[in-house]
């Protein structure tokens, strides 16, 4: 007989830790720490061995909530016939699959404490939930994680829909990682589970509107906004609104959840207008195909219809197929995957270290009777930062491009010394025009025309006062000089 609603959603006084409870089948289990509690019971670790205190590292927990209360006998009702461990290894080898997502379920029993009667329900430890991941994702999931944990829930759902029994409330907080091995996934909280075809007799569609909006409000089905009971149809609903938030980040109807109705509305707007209503709810549309597939023959489902549960996975394995992602393979949850899937990946910026200095090498330079240090960069990227002045460099270009660029090319260029070159650079054009000017003037008088070509001997005596080399010899009588070039 299930038990009567009074004191429903109470929690109960906690368990003193290091007590002693014993199960149906006789065996005994010591009460550790409590690590948390749900909406009806308290949840603390647990171990077989009773003579020692319980580790911190215990791989069992005791779930225990008052007798009067209904969620934990839905659940136990649903481990002791649905989720045999015996049954669960036959199903994992029919399907292949390496990992189904139950949690194992060690015994039950009852308990009293201080006048108080309990229930408790010994459980293998699980790990942290999706909730807290999502939210610390900054509430998105990358969309091969997405595909991956709706892969893996299909197989969970099938098993559970195959032994008579819907779960009525999938989300991320009832999503927990493995203990040991937090690549696996587990659906948990059982307390809202429904016997949807108790020996084979599915139920009847009967809408009842003082059962209306049962369950979690953001994703459970428009069914159970009818008050129509938990179906199989329901649970995929529910799993395919949990999949549109992890991608998307957030629902079409999150603003409303204080307003079931028009909760309700939007879910039946959003189903109705398959696919083009997913597609649209993300901006780039092709991130949700799979997800809008998935919803899309969803909804053509009758409400005791067997869903085809290997074509819906064929529809997000098909997504997960271009990644090269195994559905059963590692999950990421980092934070740089949990980027916004409809637009490109925001990636932090990785700064790339500047290569580094060659050892700096120190001279003593002698300056106004003064010694000084001088530090000169031997690597090429520090290439003028040594004393050399910034222009020393261009000075020499700049005066052969202007020098060449004179028009009568008659007779050889004297190589000038280089003078100081001002900071500024107005100052340095003036000071070469000016210099220019003045060597036209007392060394370059051949650049003006002259009455008469000069001969062999002069040439050579201006060659040898300007220290210039010439390509090609001058042949006397020429008026014209062959391309030179200064050295």
């Amino acid at each position: 007989m299930p038990p009567k609603d009074r004191g429903k959603g109470k929690l109960p006084v906690p368990l003193p830790t290091d007590m002693i409870l014993k199960d149906t089948e006789g065996k005994v289990w010591r009460l550790g720490s409590q690590i948390g509690q749900g909406g009806f019971g308290l949840i603390y670790l647990a171990s077989p061995h009773t003579h020692v205190p319980v580790e911190d590292d215990a791989v069992h927990v005791i779930k225990v909530e008052y007798l009067e209360n209904g969620p934990l006998f839905s659940e136990l009702k649903f481990y002791q016939r649905a989720a045999k461990q015996e049954q669960i290894r036959k199903w994992m080898n029919l399907k292949k699959i390496r990992c189904l997502g139950i949690p194992v379920f060690w015994g039950s029993g009852l308990a009293e404490y201080k006048g108080k009667s309990y229930r408790f329900m010994v459980m293998e430890r699980l790990g942290q939930d999706l909730q807290r991941i999502f939210e610390g994702c900054g509430s998105r999931f990358k969309k091969e994680t997405v595909l991956q944990l709706g892969a893996r829930m299909l197989d969970t759902l099938e098993y559970i829909h195959e032994n008579e029994y819907v779960h009525g409330d999938i989300k991320a907080a009832n999503l927990l990682l493995g203990y040991t091995n937090p690549h696996e996934v587990y659906l948990a909280d059982y307390g809202l589970s429904y016997r949807y075809c108790p020996n084979g007799n599915h139920k009847q569609y009967q809408e009842n509107p003082r059962k209306g909006h049962n369950g979690t409000i953001e994703f459970t089905s428009i069914d159970a906004h009818k008050g129509v009971a938990p179906s199989r149809r329901g649970d995929l609903e529910i799993l395919g609104y949990c999949m549109l938030q992890w991608l998307c980040g957030k629902l079409p109807w999150e603003q409303n959840l204080k307003d079931p109705v028009a909760v309700q509305a939007a879910k039946t707007r959003l189903m109705d207008e398959l696919p083009d209503s997913v597609m649209e709810w993300d901006s780039s549309g092709s991130s949700c195909r799979e997800l809008s597939k998935f919803l899309a023959c969803v909804s053509n489902l009758a409400y005791d219809e067997k869903p085809k549960y290997q074509v819906l996975k064929k529809i997000l394995l098909d997504g997960l197929e271009s990644s090269g992602i195994c559905y059963d393979g590692p999950l990421e949850f980092s934070t740089a995957a949990c980027t916004r899937n409809h637009t490109a990946p925001k990636v932090s910026k990785v700064r790339i270290p500047k290569p580094k200095p060659k050892p700096v090498q120190q001279k003593q330079r002698k300056m106004g009777g003064e010694e000084y240090e001088e530090y000169v960069c031997q690597n090429e990227a520090c290439a003028g930062t040594t004393d050399k002045h910034p222009h020393d460099e261009e000075k020499p270009s700049r005066l052969n491009r202007m020098l060449h660029e004179t028009k009568p090319q008659q007779g050889p260029l004297l190589k000038p010394s280089l003078e100081p070159v001002p900071q500024k650079q107005n100052k340095v054009k003036e000071e070469e025009r000016r210099w220019l000017r003045s060597r036209a003037r007392v060394t370059y008088q051949h650049f003006q025309p002259e009455e008469r070509p000069l001969t062999v001997q002069e040439h050579n005596q201006a060659r040898k006062f300007a220290g210039h080399c010439l390509e090609t010899p001058v042949q006397a009588g020429r008026g014209k000089q062959e391309k030179h070039s200064c050295t």
